[in-house]
């Protein structure tokens, strides 16, 4: 097994944070102001220079020191220690459910008084 280390490949973590961010070569092309073609070159390029870096940054919305210390490690620790900090995996609730039941069960029962006093005013008129 080699202990050498990867070489820091520019242009595959460029291709990962924009995966990341949801974002097709295209999108990156226009924000570039450039074709997808040429964003494919980059995103296969090991080494990007400083003034393209700098573009491309701004178009991702992060800083170049982020494209240039971005690994899958780090970002796969990122979210592990954030789900274990609220104690299990899941989605942390904002507001409390019985509070939304309570809400649903009073609206329902307001809208079968309006119903009720529909009616009987139907009948009223009658």
């Amino acid at each position: 097994m080699s202990t050498a280390t990867k070489p820091n490949h520019i242009g595959r973590k460029i291709s990962r944070i924009r995966e990341l961010k949801d974002m097709k070569q295209e999108a990156l092309a226009q924000a570039l102001g450039t074709n997808q073609q040429a964003v494919s070159i980059l995103e296969n390029s090991e080494t990007v220079d400083e003034e393209k870096l700098i573009e491309v940054a701004k178009a991702l919305g992060v800083s170049v020191e982020a494209i240039k210390n971005f690994s899958e490690e780090g970002v796969f620790n990122y979210f592990n220690t954030f789900n274990k900090s609220h104690g299990y995996f899941g989605n942390y609730c904002t507001f409390n459910p019985l509070d939304k039941v309570i809400e649903l069960y009073e609206r329902l029962v307001q809208a079968e008084k309006d119903k009720n006093e529909y009616l009987e005013k139907i009948l009223k008129d009658k």
